[in-house]
Order: structure tokens, then sequence, then C-alpha cells
């Protein structure tokens, strides 16, 4: 009717502070995970919890420990059973801007070892730099601990509910409902769940610098840069692959898959020494990975991905090969041509080689 408003399950009305916030998010989406299963299989078997889909699944909100002579309160926990296995894991949540604290992950790992519990898992609006890698610095338990530490950015999980839900598919109609409105809540602003916004107080003060070629090899600000701009791939790669309904995943070169800060070290030295920041994502059912080139002193940003043309065809058909693929894309698209073993080429607009062919054809 009109004017009137919907009931919802998880109302985002009300909510007057920052806590209130973080303990209405903890409690929407542990209730959630409780009772839709195929939300719980996405988030917790990749990190050992049961995949069965008739598991247990168990959540909890504050509760509490006591812990070396005090009382200790994770914001909830998480216990999925199946047979005779049980998974069990703190669960510490943060919303809006507020960042997780090292030392309390570090408390709450020591409390989930005294308890046998099998994992910390930390949810907050950080990013990690690459997968398997925590946000945050100092947080990671010894190599030989019984107790694993995860992290899911807000942006991963609500990627994750939406994918299932427009994608893969939520078989029982009323879990489907209640997975729709976890959704609408965690993308209401009022949430906390917030998504990746802007690129740090330091942008505009690196940009100009590297424009004027001014930027300073041991400064704070191109380390805040790079470790938010590898945060906005991450961004990217999971809004689009919950948008395409499959995993996107950043390209990293082996030597910084395991090694944040090699990868920080590299991605700053091309920073200062040529201005620019570059990456690559892999999005499954295409033909080559889609790599991201940002030039600070052009202020130019450019996407490109690479093609091997048909073999069977001579240097014109090759081209109306490729412009027929390419039959939905824009004019304005830019296609260089480069024959073999070159490392450059004409290269022209979309709408001028369907024209003329020669244009892409090198002599």
């Amino acid at each position: 009717m009109e004017g009137w408003t919907r009931a919802r399950l998880i109302p985002v009305k009300g909510i007057g502070s920052d806590r209130e916030a973080e303990e209405r998010a903890t409690s929407a989406l542990l209730a959630v995970v409780g009772v839709v299963r195929p939300l719980s299989v996405e988030l917790f078997s990749p990190m050992g919890a049961s995949r069965a889909a008739r598991a247990q699944v168990d959540t909890f909100t504050e509760v509490i420990f006591d812990h070396d002579g005090r009382k200790i309160r994770p914001d909830g926990l998480v216990q999925i059973s199946y047979a005779k296995n049980t998974w069990t894991a703190l669960i510490e949540v943060k919303t809006g801007t507020n960042a997780l604290e090292a030392e309390q992950i570090q408390t709450y790992i020591k409390l989930a070892r005294a308890n046998r519990f099998n994992a910390v898992v930390t949810i907050s609006n950080e990013i990690a730099p690459a997968p398997g890698i925590h946000p945050t610095p100092g947080a990671q338990p010894r190599s030989n601990s019984t107790v694993a530490l995860h992290h899911i950015s807000w942006t991963q999980l609500i990627a994750t509910a939406v994918r299932l839900k427009e994608h893969t598919g939520v078989e029982d109609v009323e879990q489907r409902w209640i997975l729709e409105e976890l959704i609408r809540y965690l993308e209401h602003r009022s949430s906390g769940a917030l998504s990746f916004n802007d690129m740090g107080g330091s942008w505009v003060a690196v940009r100009s610098a590297a424009r004027d070629g001014t930027l300073a090899r041991q400064s704070g600000d191109v380390a805040e840069v790079c470790s938010r701009w590898d945060q906005l791939i991450r961004y990217v790669a999971l809004t689009m692959g919950a948008e395409i309904g499959h995993d996107v995943h950043q390209v990293l070169a082996a030597s910084h898959r395991s090694d944040a800060k090699a990868r920080a070290d590299a991605l700053s030295r091309t920073l200062i020494d040529h201005g620019t920041l570059d990456a690559a994502l892999r999005i499954p059912n295409t033909t080559g990975d889609l790599e991201i080139h940002a030039d600070l002193k052009a202020r130019q940003l450019t996407c490109t991905t690479t093609i091997k043309a048909a073999e069977d065809k001579g240097a014109r058909g090759r081209v109306g090969w490729v412009t027929r693929q390419l039959k939905d894309a824009p004019d304005q698209l830019c296609i260089e041509s480069r024959a073999h073993r070159a490392k450059s080429g004409p290269m022209t607009t979309l709408a001028e080689a369907r024209e003329d062919s020669a244009r892409l054809v090198d002599d």
C-alpha cells in the first residue's frame, strides 16, 4: 500500500551508536548463519568446518569466559557439529571505521587454545591485502598453533550472500527470504558494514607528489596508499564475483602471495620510481587476465587483456575475427595488434578497425 512501511526481520531504525551497530550486526549475522545452512557452508567450510547439509549449527553472542583470572567476552561463538566432529570458532566483529586490535586477537587465540577451540574469526571493514594474510599486523598466531586465525571482510561476506541468492540459489523459500533480509540490512548505510569508499587520507598528497616526481622513498603515505590500492583491487574482485556468480581472484606473484611485505615493497618502488600502481584480476570464463594500470602522473586508469588471435587466418582475417568477438563492446575500445615476438604494434579504436582492418596490420 502507498505510504506503508513493510515489516522487516532486521530493522535498521533505532541504531544510536557504533557499539549498538556492532552488536546488532553481530547478532543478525550469527542468527542467520545458524538458520541458512548454505551461508554457513560458504563461510566456514574453507576454515575446516563440516560441509554436511545436516550438520548442527549453533551460534551465540556475548559469550563470557573466565581466563587468567579475568572475564573475557568475545562478540560471538559458532559451533558446527556433524557425527562425532565439532568445529568451534570465536568471533570478533568490528563495524564502521573501527579497526581490529592485535592484542585483543591474541587474547582470543589464547582463550581458544585453552578451550580447545579450532579458530578465531574476525569480521570488519578491513580488507586483507592477499588471501590468507590477516589485515592486522602482529595478530598472526605461531606457525605451530593449534588455533587458526581467519578474517572475513564485510564486503566479502555481503558478496558471498549475494552470490548465493542470485546465482547459486537457496532452495528453501524461508531461508532465501531470511538471507535477503540479512543482505538488505548489511547493505544499509546505518548497519556499519561499509563498502570500500576512499583511498585513505594520504591519497591526494601522494597523487600530487607522484605527478610532481617528489615522492619520498621512506614516506609512510606511500605505504598507506599502496595498502589501500590492494584493498581496492580485492574489493573490486569481491563485488565483481557477486555480480557474475563466480569467484574473481587477484593475481599475485608467487613470492607475494605469502609475503605481504614483499608485495608492499614492490608496489612502493613502482609508485615512487614511475608514479604508477598495477594489479591483475583473473575472471572465470574469460580469455585472459584483466590487467589494471593506474598512472598517477597522467591521472589515467587503463584496463587491458591479451587475446591470442586465430591461427588459421591471415592478418586481415585475424582482425575481422577479433572485431566479431567484440560485437557488443564500445566503439572507443582500443585494440593494439602485435606481430610474433613484437613488443608493440599499430593501435586503433574498435570502430576504426571495423571500418578498415588494414589499420591493425603492420607492414
